[in-house]
Formats: C-alpha cells, structure tokens, sequence
C-alpha cells in the first residue's frame, strides 16, 4: 500500500501527502526488508504561504514480513493486504507551525507573516489508511490523521486516486521506469480548520487580521506527477512535481498569501 499519511516529525508537511512512497515498499518475496534514503523536498512554508522552503527528506522504513513497520514516513504500525484491498493502522507525528521564520534548509512549517497568531503545537496522530485497486496500476485510497494529544489541532481526511500511466521493463521484465500520477484532496474537521487557517478574537487583537471562522469541509486539492528509476533491486531514484491548490474556506483565510502553490522532491533509496 502506498502511504498517504503526513510524514512525522521533521518531515511533516502537508503539502507532500502525494509524495510517491513506493520506493519503500516491501519486495513480494517474504521477509523483513529495510529501506534507507534521503533527498530534498521543495513546498511552501506553511499552507498558504507565498514563500517556498527547502528541507531535507530522510527516510528509514522497516518492514516486516508479519506486516508491521517502524518508518520516519509512516509511523510506527501494521498493515496488511486481501487481495485488491489494503489497510494500514499506524501511530505518527503531525509537526507544529511557529510564528516565526525557522532558520536552515528546514524552514517548512513558520513564517514571519504568521507574527502574533501563536505556534500550534504538534501531535501525536492515529494514521488510518485503506487502498482498493481496482485494476492492476490504478489505486483508491483515504487515509485519517486523528490527533491523540493537542486535539483542537483537529482530524482531517485525504482522498485520493492514482495511476501508472507509462511503464519500462528491463530485459528480465523487471519494471525500471515508472511514471505515475496522482490526485488528492483533504477535507478538515471545524477544530482542524479553525487552527490551520481560523483567526480567533484573540488572534485578531494580537495581529493585523481580521478574525476568521471557517467552517469544517474540504481545503486542499493537490495533483501529481511521479517518476520512479530502479537501477536494480537494491537501488531506486524518484523524482516528484506538483501543485497544491486551497479550496473552500480554507481559500478565504486572511493569513493565507498564495492560494496555489507548486510541491516537488527528489529522493534516493536502498533496499537491504
């Protein structure tokens, strides 16, 4: 199953819910395999923000052979398959926005713009995934993010749909190249909405905004396109581009800068 969740802690952002994870998936022979590997990422500094940063990717995903995993991109759970269906039940992290600029290549997540509205705080999240392929290469899925401290950080919702759209074998009909793409949209709940981009009475005196109550719905479509390179079993190079789009309410946030904004990664990985 491809993961969908948000990645935890350092490499939480919400604008890479599509990166394209199937570098880390377990090979179908039986037994544990870990994947190691590491890129950059390129998204906007917070959800809405009209400046870009530029943070590191570092993945480290242990995949057992029974179904249970441990991984800096999917949190630490079990999944499982039965037949065209696949579930995954998983304990992650949600990463907190500051009012701030953060300093480094890892500047996602704060801007200055944001002065006087406070940081939200990060949360330890239930990650709840299910997937259904319905033809070979095309995929359904929805995935949950339900906060298990801090909960006026809210849950949210993803919905998405992707495809392989070109395939290149090697000479053993191993594929080699894979392109895909990919579409997704988030809904929120009132809570999630109002932290991410409400502004509250108290919000409204402390900064130049005008107090904001967005209601609970959809906020974010995003599309996708991925690129996979295997150079052999063991290593795979995958390169990602994008656009994430606000809707709704959501759109309508006086802290919101840009309404849409490109995504893109590139990421290295190695199967032991």
């Amino acid at each position: 199953m491809q993961a969908t969740t948000s990645l935890s802690p350092t490499l939480a952002m919400a604008g890479l819910l599509l990166l394209p994870l199937s570098a880390l998936a377990a090979d179908p022979a039986p037994g544990n395999v870990l994947t190691v590997g590491g890129g950059a990422a390129v998204v906007s500094s917070y959800s809405g923000s009209d400046k870009l940063s530029t943070m590191p990717l570092v993945a480290i995903d242990y995949a057992m052979a029974n179904g249970f995993f441990a991984s800096t991109m999917r949190g630490i759970g079990y999944g499982g398959q039965a037949g065209p269906l696949s579930y995954s039940l998983a304990l992650g992290y949600r990463g907190e926005r500051t009012d701030h600029k953060r300093n480094g290549i890892n500047g996602y997540g704060g801007s200055d713009y944001l002065k006087g509205m406070g940081d939200v705080k990060g949360n330890a999240s239930a990650l709840l995934g299910m997937a259904y392929s319905p033809i070979p290469g095309v995929q359904l899925s929805v995935s949950s993010d339900i906060p298990l401290n801090n909960r006026d950080n809210g849950a949210r919702l993803q919905f998405g749909a992707g495809g392989q759209i070109y395939s290149k074998n090697d000479s053993q009909g191993v594929p080699q190249d894979t392109v895909s793409l990919g579409v997704q949209t988030g809904w929120g709940e009132k809570k999630y909405m109002q932290t991410m981009y409400g502004v509250s009475a108290s919000q409204a005196s402390n900064t130049a905004f005008k107090q904001y109550t967005p209601k609970g719905g959809f906020y974010e479509a995003q599309a996708t396109v991925s690129w996979e390179h295997r150079f052999d079993a063991k290593w795979g190079l995958t390169a990602m581009a994008g656009v994430t789009s606000l809707i709704g309410d959501a759109r309508k946030s006086p802290i919101v800068q840009r309404k849409t904004a490109p995504v893109g990664a590139i990421y290295a990985t190695y199967r032991y």
